[in-house]
């Protein structure tokens, strides 16, 4: 017998977060997120989405045994803005049966209907696209940081109930020390000699500067999102001290126009290469074995790209490729790193897939982001594309 119990209390949340050390028991690739980053989410504190939303989360028992899990919510900034109200479901784990996936879904559907809601969008975050957005369906792989991961039979749970492709995420994978256009690096040249664009990485001294040009990049080049809201000063610096423990200096890249911050090129050292060491809880101890991992492991040779773009007035003059073709030489340099992962690239963001494209980048990883329309007699539309 099946029962849907909401979470609220301790022993709710931690059931919440052991469920999917039973999915993914025999599954060597699965790196368990940390339970601090998912807790964040459900943190009316520590999450600013719940100035302009609201979210709940559930468990479902079979007989008294948990086997699945599922959250909704709302982002009332931007949940009217499309042609149906729509809200959102994630960190959805299940097991391998329809009904128990269908029992989830038709629960967050419920809610979210009660809301006035039409539409919903899964799996999704209660909180920026950069993370826990979209189901892996190709390049089961281990997870980059705060990247889905599940098993493929999630993808059939999802079809099945009616969600459809509302666009996909592609993460591309470049080697370090392959070959780079001809063509970009030209570009990069030719904007470094016209004396009004300049390429540098952070400097730890600094990071407030840095911080306050993230920020005007940052509230510029994302105002195109659906459920974007601009980034204040403290939730900059909030960002940026958080960071800071795992961040590289010469992984963090700004372009400047005449002293103008137009364009920005964040990557990390893959940090899941260590994560998965602590088990999904960075507690004192699990804190402590990370620092050793990072300062004498390494083995891990992967970063990842966190945050890419470009100002729009600023964009189609080259400078896509200037700022990674600037990293790009630093890190070689180094000779301590042996691949990046471009994650998150959305197919509706033909640019930027034809920058990774020239640049080399392979498609690795494929999520997709779907949408489930409450009334299917109603036009379905996918995300629509941007040049």
């Amino acid at each position: 017998m099946y029962s849907v119990v909401e979470v609220t209390d301790s022993v709710g949340k931690a059931e919440f977060i052991r469920l999917p050390f039973s999915i993914y028991a025999n599954d060597p690739n699965w790196i368990s997120p940390l339970k601090q980053d998912i807790e964040k989410v459900f943190d009316p504190v520590k999450n600013k989405f719940f100035e302009d939303g609201e979210c709940i989360r559930w468990l479902l028992k079979e007989n008294g045994k948990t086997i699945g899990r599922i959250a909704a919510f709302i982002n009332r900034r931007t949940a009217f803005t499309e042609d149906q109200p729509t809200g959102g479901c994630g960190f959805f784990e299940c097991i391998n049966n329809q009904q128990a996936a269908n029992l989830l879904f038709d629960t967050a559907k419920n809610w979210l209907q009660q809301r006035k809601m039409e539409a919903m969008d899964g799996p999704i975050n209660f909180g920026e696209r950069n993370a826990w957005w979209g189901l892996l369906v190709d390049g089961f792989t281990p997870a980059t940081y705060e990247m889905n991961y599940n098993p493929p039979y999630y993808q059939s749970l999802f079809e099945n109930y009616g969600f459809r492709d509302y666009f996909q995420q592609y993460s591309y994978a470049l080697k370090v020390n392959d070959a780079r256009p001809d063509r970009y690096m030209a570009i990069t040249e030719r904007l470094k000699r016209s004396g009004e664009y300049t390429f540098r990485h952070i400097e730890k001294d600094k990071l407030p500067k840095y911080a306050a040009d993230f920020r005007s990049i940052y509230n510029r080049t994302w105002k195109f999102l659906p459920n974007f809201k601009e980034m204040s000063e403290d939730q900059t610096w909030k960002l940026f001290k958080t960071f800071k423990p795992v961040m590289v200096d010469y992984l963090v890249w700004f372009a400047y126009h005449n002293e103008e911050p137009v364009a920005l090129f964040i990557m990390l050292p893959e940090l899941n290469g260590w994560f998965k060491h602590v088990h999904g809880n960075l507690n004192a101890w699990g804190l402590l074995k990370f620092l050793w991992l990072k300062t004498f492991d390494t083995s891990n040779r992967k970063i990842f790209g966190l945050i890419f773009g470009v100002v729009p007035e600023y964009q189609k003059k080259g400078l896509e490729g200037a700022i990674v073709m600037a990293a790009d030489e630093v890190v070689r340099q180094k000779k301590r790193w042996d691949e990046i992962e471009l994650v998150w690239v959305g197919d509706f963001n033909l640019r930027m897939m034809r920058t990774c494209e020239v640049l080399g980048g392979k498609v690795v990883k494929t999520h997709i982001t779907y949408r489930k329309l409450f009334d299917e007699t109603k036009a379905f539309k996918r995300h629509p594309a941007i040049e």
